[in-house]
C-alpha cells in the first residue's frame, strides 16, 4: 500500500512539472513565433530561470496577481469549462489538478514583481472596483 501511495504522489508531481514545462514552452513559442521578439531565441535553463526574455507570464494566486478570483473572469471570457474541460472549485483550484492558468503579457517593459503590504485604502479601493465587501477583498488579496 505504501508503494501505491508513493507512486500516486510521484505521478501527480510529474504531471504538475510537465504542465508547467508545457506552459513555459508555449510562452517560448509565443515570444519567438507569434510576437516575433527574437526568432532565434535560445536561452539556457539558467537564463530562463533568471527571466532574461521579453514578456511575462503572471498567474492568479502568485505575488504579482494575488487574487485567485480573477480566474472567474478568465473562465468566463475564454469559456474554459466547455472549450477545454477544465473546471474551477469553490476555492479556485483547477480540476484536473495538473493545470495552469495565466496571462502572457507582451509589452517590452513588462516585468515580474511582488506586491508589498497592501494598505487599508488599497483594500477599500479594490473592493469598490470589484464590487465585493472589504472582507472578501482582504481574503482575495490575502491581507
Amino acid at each position: 500500500e505504501t508503494y501505491i501511495v508513493y507512486n500516486g504522489l510521484m505521478v501527480k508531481s510529474l504531471a504538475d512539472r510537465l504542465v508547467e514545462a508545457m506552459a513555459e514552452h508555449l510562452h517560448l513559442e509565443v515570444r519567438r513565433d507569434i510576437w516575433g521578439y527574437n526568432a532565434a531565441e535560445s536561452l539556457s535553463p539558467d537564463q530562463m530561470h533568471s527571466i532574461q526574455y521579453q514578456g511575462t507570464r503572471p498567474a492568479p494566486g502568485y505575488p504579482s496577481l494575488p487574487d485567485h478570483g480573477l480566474k472567474d473572469v478568465l473562465w468566463d471570457i475564454l469559456n474554459v469549462d466547455t472549450s477545454i474541460g477544465c473546471k474551477l472549485t469553490d476555492s479556485y483550484a483547477m480540476e484536473p489538478p495538473p493545470s495552469v492558468c495565466g496571462l502572457y503579457i507582451a509589452h517590452p517593459d513588462s516585468y515580474y514583481f511582488n506586491l508589498g503590504p497592501v494598505g487599508r485604502d488599497q483594500v477599500v479601493n479594490y473592493a469598490n472596483r470589484q464590487g465585493v465587501s472589504q472582507l472578501a477583498a482582504e481574503q482575495a488579496l490575502d491581507t
